[in-house]
This record gives C-alpha cells, structure tokens and sequence, in this order.
C-alpha cells in the first residue's frame, strides 16, 4: 500500500511526503513541495481533505499541528490488517481523487 500511495499521491503538488509502517500510514500536506512550507493553519487543509476523502466513502485521519503544534497538515490511514489488494486500489484511487478535487479548491 505504501508504494502504491507513493506512486499516486507524490505527484500531487500539495503531498510533501508518504511514509508509514505496515499498515499505519500517512502523508503530509505543504503549500511548497520545494520547502516543505507548511499551509496556513487557518486553511485547515488536513480537515478539508478528511471531507472530501468522506465524501467518497473513505474515512480518513486529520492530523495538525505537526510542526509547531500549530502548523502543519498530515493524513493519516490505518486500514485493517485483512484489507485486500482491490481494498487498497480503491483507497488509493480515493485519495487521489479526495487530493486533486482539494487542489481545485486551493488553486
């Protein structure tokens, strides 16, 4: 799941980075994919992508603060240990669809 979420994810201009371990995994949301500058804590951004991932059926984990205790915005995903390989394309696909409407919304 962590390569897939690489291969679909980092290519998104706000996802600064993916990493997990096992199952527990996550990805943090930037304003400049060079710097790794934060967004503004006021765009609750993190909140922002939890509702669109919602929409689409997909509970996520928003997560903020992650810098500062004020600033920063990572996501956070911890399916179960007996999620299948078409469960794992189908939280990818959502994720990339969830980040890209996002983007439309920033930009």
């Amino acid at each position: 799941m962590l390569d897939q979420m690489k291969a679909r994810l980092l290519p998104h201009p706000i996802v600064g980075d993916v990493r997990g371990r096992g199952l527990m995994l996550g990805f943090e949301l930037v304003k400049d994919k060079a710097t790794k500058e934060p967004f503004d804590p006021k765009l609750h951004i993190s909140a922002r992508l939890d509702d669109e991932a919602f929409m689409r059926g997909l509970i996520t984990y928003p997560c903020a603060g992650a810098i500062d205790g004020w600033a920063g915005d990572m996501t956070l995903l911890a399916p179960p240990l007996i999620i299948t390989r078409e469960q794992v394309d189908e939280i990818v696909g959502l994720l990339d669809e969830s980040l890209a409407a996002l983007e439309r919304g920033l930009w």
